[in-house]
């Protein structure tokens, strides 16, 4: 376990799969590894391993556990969870608007770790969340959120969640990329909902407490 953060590494792989990689200032890190897919949506998984691994809800796009080594504490339902220094809320929501009769239930998952509160909304189709799943989730400085549509909410959707959570920073996922075979719309439909056409694409995003905007939200781009 470290005691004082220096900074966040977060990567993406395509689809809802982020590794976070918290490294303190002794030496020691951190790995939590969300919803790596399987190669039969049309993209390789990258081999990789975790000390916690969180699955949001079990569609093989989301739940391919053989590609992470090792033997992380793995969650994949509701409750609360702590494990070196990281807590884990789960919160239950739905994949569709008819209260799960489409296509069931998800997990959205809330991450504290040294300072910072990170959000993954999985599969999310509510087209709002409820006042307890906003109580639930609390203050978030970074919020994964899907924007393709079709299978999740999308970016009218995803504009109007924003503003319910306000987090600091938004980094938008499970939209149309390169060789994915799965039908979703692309990343500029909700860059032009939230007027951010112009914004600059990372290959990693990494952060310190201190280095988090402090008026509005910024969008930040992910490259796979």
């Amino acid at each position: 376990m470290f005691h004082v953060l220096c900074f966040m590494n977060i990567l993406w792989h395509g689809q809802s799969f982020f590794e976070i990689v918290l490294k303190g200032d002794n030496g020691g890190t951190v790995k939590i590894v969300i919803d790596p897919f399987s190669k039969e949506i049309g993209l390789r998984p990258p081999r990789t391993e975790a000390d916690i691994l969180l699955i949001t809800h079990q569609h093989p796009d989301h739940n391919n556990r053989e590609a992470i080594k090792g033997e992380p504490l793995a969650i994949a339902s509701p409750g609360e969870y702590e494990v070196k220094g990281v807590f884990v809320k789960s919160i239950s929501a739905f994949h569709d608007n008819s209260q799960g009769k489409e296509r069931g239930e998800v997990v959205v998952y809330r991450i504290e770790a040294e300072g910072l509160k990170l959000c993954h909304l999985s599969d999310l189709g509510q087209r709002e969340l409820t006042d307890e799943q906003v109580e639930r989730i609390g203050e978030v400085d970074i919020l994964f959120i899907p924007v393709g549509g079709n299978y999740t909410i999308d970016a009218k959707a995803a504009s109007n969640i924003i503003s319910q959570i306000e987090p600091r920073i938004v980094v938008p996922m499970h939209y149309k990329i390169a060789n994915l075979k799965i039908k979703l719309d692309g990343l500029d439909k909700f860059l032009k909902q939230m007027g951010s056409e112009d914004v600059e694409k990372l290959k990693k995003l990494k952060v310190k407490p201190k280095d988090l905007p402090q008026e509005e939200t910024k969008i930040v781009v992910l490259e796979p």
